[in-house]
């Protein structure tokens, strides 16, 4: 059910030098941000932000993640700490080129430096200048789900300087035949990144295998599942909005809770 009282501020147009687009932003607070001044709140950013928070505006109507309701019942009941989120809204067609790290043959791509620079160089800024952040990597976290998972992990491996928590859902290791792989293996230093990474078994074989590849990539550079990373295949999951939104929860607490450091 949703959580009444749930404080959005959306902020329409964000503008970039770095892209041709502009797009919304939507920003949610923790319960408890407008009755302390002196406080200050991690921030994690999610990717394909209309699907997060509003059931008119999801890329299946009707089929949000429930962000704002699932943080806040999280928050209440002390299972993670007070955070903001930010819902970074995907500018249609060209969410593939923005999404990809590197550039596919037939499917084109490669514009996900240009996007780290809209998140790092403007939008987080923004947000830091906006709101009471605590503004340190080891606080700033960034997610998404399929190609938005897969752009998060190519930006927490290049920008180690300003995220440090990685929500990777869903995914799409298969992109340019499993490019990112690449970029894992010669992170060196490994990166100090706390790691959620996960799949649906219903997301189909190829998929589930790319992800067990991802994960032996990682433990190789030297992420410890249990430890700073957590490996999970959700049972029958399908690579759908509502399936993330099922298990968000768990999301959050694996990146925010009491034991994340």
């Amino acid at each position: 059910m949703p959580v009444a009282g749930l404080t959005l501020h959306t902020h329409p147009r964000f503008h970039s030098q770095h892209l041709p687009d502009d797009r919304d932003v939507t920003v949610f607070l923790p319960p408890g941000y407008d009755g302390d001044p002196a406080r200050h709140y991690p921030v994690l950013y999610l990717h394909d932000g209309q699907n997060l928070f509003d059931p008119d505006t999801a890329f299946t109507k009707g089929q949000h993640w429930r962000v704002g309701e699932t943080a806040t019942v999280l928050i209440n009941e002390g299972r993670i700490e007070p955070i903001i989120i930010v819902g970074i809204y995907n500018t249609g067609k060209r969410r593939l080129s923005e999404y990809t790290p590197t550039e596919d043959k037939r499917r084109g791509g490669a514009e996900a430096d240009a996007y780290g620079r809209l998140l790092c160089d403007e939008l987080k800024p923004f947000i830091d200048a906006t709101y009471r952040t605590l503004q340190d990597p080891h606080y700033t976290g960034i997610g998404g789900s399929s190609l938005g998972g897969l752009v998060s992990l190519y930006l927490g491996l290049t920008k180690p300087d300003v995220f440090s928590r990685l929500a990777l859902i869903s995914p799409s290791v298969w992109w340019d035949r499993r490019a990112i792989l690449r970029y894992v293996r010669d992170a060196s230093p490994k990166p100090r990144l706390r790691v959620w990474l996960d799949i649906g078994t219903g997301e189909g074989r190829q998929h589930v295998t790319n992800l067990r590849l991802l994960k032996v990539a990682m433990e190789k550079a030297g992420w410890v599942d249990g430890e700073d990373l957590h490996y999970e295949e959700v049972e029958g999951a399908a690579h759908s909005e509502s399936a993330w939104a099922a298990r968000f929860d768990r999301v959050l607490e694996f990146l925010y809770g009491p034991q994340s450091g």
